[in-house]
């Protein structure tokens, strides 16, 4: 199999738990029937306790990837009439601009320039006319974790619905819908869930339930979701066995410590990895100060390209961390702390990296 022997420390997917992976083995059973409905229902309730959602949020299941997640989120909460402001400080951002423009949605870019936003309410944007704030919570393609508690407090008080694609970052790093006036949340099975790709969720609390239109898609359709969820069940055929894996691995977090010790394990390994990189005084820098738990975004301060570490750390050592791509392909390669990660995987990798520039010197 392809890579079976190798470790992975991409942000999506990620090492996934033996648990996790015994499920996938097995038959995929069917799902119309009470059992099943059962499954779903009480994802949604773990979810939603999870992420601390307002009373009568509800969750809608997609077998998708993230970006459906994204753009359906476009097709069901906006009309021509909406205007919204949008974080784009990277590859992600910038896909919630493009699906602006495809829909034709009224919006300004918020440019962060490397920054976390939590000088947000100091910033003299001109919110007359706006109702919508979308972010990418954890800006991927560079590491960077905005500041969600910033964001929250700017949207309360100028009457914004808060979109936030989590995707990167649940289970990882501090969720909070209430505290932080989340009113949509976008997740995806891939990450910090730690289950094979191929199934989104979007969280929804009541005000944004109550801004989901009629729109012409049948597979996107969110008041149909909405109107079947109520019994446990989806209009079209569910990823299964994905949301059987779903419920195991939510069971096991709220039976182990609950959410917040999910969190405080993914942060514990971030700073190993972190200390690490400094007590080996490697030539590499983090490419922000902002990064959350869930990944470590690293430039090299040497002759050496990052996309070379990358193809190196694959080639000789059988190590897959995460390439960038256009500009930034010889500046950064990001390494994960999601998933079944432990000290043991760091230490081998911190080992690989020791000796790709030992070679250098």
């Amino acid at each position: 199999m392809i890579y079976e022997d190798y470790l992975i420390f991409t942000p999506g997917p990620v090492k996934m738990y033996k648990e996790t992976l015994k499920i996938g083995a097995k038959q995929t059973p069917y799902f119309r029937n009470t059992p099943f409905s059962e499954v779903v229902l009480k994802s949604e309730k773990l979810l939603l306790e999870f992420l601390n959602a307002p009373k009568n949020s509800r969750v809608i299941f997609l077998t998708a990837s993230g970006t459906a997640g994204l753009e359906s989120v476009i097709m069901n909460l906006f009309n021509l009439k909406n205007k919204s402001f949008i974080v784009n400080g990277g590859g992600f951002g910038k896909r919630f601009v493009d699906l602006a423009q495809s829909y034709e949605v009224d919006y300004k870019e918020i440019i962060p320039n490397n920054h976390n936003l939590s000088d947000i309410d100091k910033k003299n944007l001109i919110t007359k006319g706006f109702d919508t704030f979308i972010v990418n919570a954890h800006e991927t393609s560079i590491g960077l974790l905005y500041d969600l508690d910033a964001i929250g407090k700017f949207c309360n008080k100028h009457n914004l619905l808060n979109i936030v694609d989590a995707i990167s970052m649940f289970v990882t790093d501090e969720l909070d819908m209430q505290k932080q006036n989340i009113d949509v949340v976008i997740l995806s099975s891939q990450k910090g869930l730690a289950l094979p790709p191929g199934l989104t969720m979007v969280v929804l609390s009541p005000k944004a339930i109550e801004r989901v239109n009629d729109v012409k898609s049948h597979y996107f359709n969110f008041k149909n979701y909405l109107k079947n969820g109520e019994r446990g069940q989806t209009p079209y055929t569910p990823a299964v066995t994905i949301i059987l894996q779903l419920l195991d691995r939510l069971e096991r977090i709220k039976n182990n410590g609950g959410i917040k010790n999910t969190i405080n394990r993914a942060k514990e390994i971030a700073i190993y990895f972190r200390e690490g990189i400094k007590n080996l005084n490697l030539p590499l820098k983090f490419y922000t100060k902002y990064m959350p738990n869930a990944m470590t975004s690293l430039t090299p301060i040497s002759n050496k390209s990052a996309i070379n570490i990358v193809n190196l750390l694959e080639k000789e050592y059988k190590i897959i961390v995460c390439p960038n791509g256009g500009e930034l392909r010889d500046k950064i390669f990001r390494v994960s702390h999601m998933g079944e990660m432990t000290k043991e995987d760091v230490d081998i990798l911190l080992e690989a990296l020791n000796k790709i520039f030992e070679k250098e010197a």
